[in-house]
């Protein structure tokens, strides 16, 4: 991908992963919208990056995406990048009652989301000379977190959606990347200093030399663990992960 000249979009661009993209991708030379449900956020993170522009965005409102998409082609008619990457993550036990509304509200932000806001810019992004939807999934797309089985079910199946999205989108102007990202120290579960968490910062360095590459699979090399262990033997992998997250942190214990 050519990280330079683009018009983005990014989707949860206030914290976390999002802000670290947008800024990356910003000291590159490419015209960056974020969105994000948290205005003062979004206000903060442009004032830090002045030229950037954002756009308040509901992703489980119907109405809330229509309207930003519609304000996105009318303001920003060259945009050619969709970064899908808003999304929540929420502890529950599968084993036992599992409250309705966390359910629903994960898998409307998570999985719902960056469908319904791929449809509504598809058509102008396949109108563009070159452009790409990324989807923000997860390394537990592959190997799932039971402690987070909602939340891990919704990265399956956008793995899922992006490779069906990725054969559709065949001999367009639009090409399909997936991110899968390790665990990375962000606020989406909270603030902690376990050490098993890849920095943030290491985190953009990596992924954006990954971006530059034609790989449609966007991965760290931490997330390469994770990826490469599916298949028709990764019931023995699963039950090792999340007993290793279970145990005590210890010094790089998911590096590698």
């Amino acid at each position: 991908m050519k990280l330079t000249g683009n018009t983005i979009f990014i989707t949860g661009g206030g914290s976390g992963i999002g802000r670290g993209l947008a800024e990356a991708l910003h000291k590159r030379g490419n015209a960056i919208i974020i969105s994000g449900r948290r205005k003062g956020h979004l206000e903060e993170v442009c004032k830090a990056n002045p030229g950037m522009s954002y756009v308040e965005l509901d992703v489980e409102d119907t109405k809330s995406i229509a309207s930003a998409a519609e304000k996105l082609i009318k303001d920003h008619p060259k945009l050619n990048v969709l970064i899908n990457n808003a999304g929540i993550m929420q502890a529950d036990d599968v084993a036992g009652v599992v409250e309705d509304a966390l359910i629903v509200s994960t898998i409307t932000t998570n999985l719902m989301g960056p469908m319904r806001m791929t449809s509504a810019l598809i058509e102008h992004l396949k109108a563009q000379e070159s452009s790409y939807v990324i989807n923000v999934t997860s390394g537990l797309a592959f190997i799932p977190l039971a402690m987070a089985a909602v939340y891990s079910s919704t990265k399956a199946a956008m793995h899922s959606y992006s490779q069906s999205l990725r054969y559709k989108l065949r001999g367009t102007s639009v090409k399909c990347l997936e991110l899968a990202p390790p665990w990375v120290k962000t606020e989406l579960m909270g603030d902690n200093d376990d050490p098993r968490q890849m920095p943030l910062d290491e985190f953009i360095a990596e992924t954006m030399q990954v971006l530059e590459s034609d790989n449609h699979e966007i991965l760290t090399e931490r997330a390469k663990m994770l990826r490469n262990n599916a298949g028709p033997n990764e019931a023995a992998f699963v039950d090792q992960f999340n007993d290793m997250l279970a145990a005590p942190a210890k010094e790089g214990a998911l590096s590698h």
